[in-house]
């Protein structure tokens, strides 16, 4: 599942390098926290939040598929 995310975050973003995806599993949860660029973090959620929507709704697909619930929270570095 993570490398899904990892490549819709990769085709959103110019600084790759700056992604960094932390996972945490409690059973069947898992819940991820995704950071970007600081000024990339517009890219990711998008207007009105609607691409971080759609990020979270793909990602409750792909877990569903595995038996699995997941949580997407998207943080700034500082």
């Amino acid at each position: 599942m993570e490398n899904i995310l990892r490549l819709i975050i990769e085709n959103l973003v110019d600084n790759k390098e700056a992604i960094s995806i932390n996972s945490s599993e409690d059973g069947n949860h898992v819940k991820y926290e995704v950071s970007v660029a600081k000024e990339e973090m517009g890219r990711v959620i998008g207007r009105q939040g609607k691409i971080a929507h759609s990020i979270r709704t793909l990602m409750k697909s792909v877990a569903s598929r595995e038996n699995k619930k997941v949580d997407i929270e998207f943080v700034e570095e500082d």
